[in-house]
């Protein structure tokens, strides 16, 4: 199995953060390859919840996203499949004074194995989600960012 991580700072309290994280209709502009919900079914983004989504043409495909945890101020952690993935995401959100640390860790596995598993993981699989990652993040950051500098 796959991890990657990566995480930022932000400006702002977590309830701001969280809040921006948690609405859909913000996620074009910040999550990486997202192109439109196709279902979500409450209490998401709480445990028990459920978000299938889109990608865009040369993204993942279709995505499922399950809702295991959810702490509010704290995180949530969700199972999630696609056409070659699958594992658990898990972003956490920890206050540092009017700043909040945003963390995102994936655990993956590959669908389709084979002997060169291992080393196309290794080689393309793992760099191509950690960019992913430092993408999202970085959108994410200027996202709020912005949503700040309006209010």
């Amino acid at each position: 199995m796959g991890k990657v991580s990566s995480s930022i700072v932000v400006p702002g309290r977590i309830a701001t953060a969280e809040d921006l994280w948690y609405d859909l209709a913000r996620w074009p502009a910040f999550v990486d390859g997202f192109a439109a919900v196709v279902q979500c079914d409450t209490p998401w983004p709480a445990a028990g919840g459920k978000l299938i989504w889109d990608s865009t043409p040369h993204g993942r495909g279709r995505i499922i996203e399950r809702v295991t945890a959810h702490g509010a101020r704290e995180g949530q952690t969700v199972e999630f499949e696609d056409e070659r993935l699958e594992g658990t995401q898990r972003v956490s959100f920890a206050g540092e004074g009017e700043q909040t640390r945003v963390g995102l860790v994936l655990d993956y596995r590959l669908k389709d194995r084979n002997p060169l598993t291992p080393i196309v993981d290794l080689l393309f699989v793992r760099r191509a989600v950690g960019d992913a990652l430092r993408r999202t993040l970085t959108r994410y950051a200027r996202e709020l960012q912005a949503d700040l500098e309006l209010s």
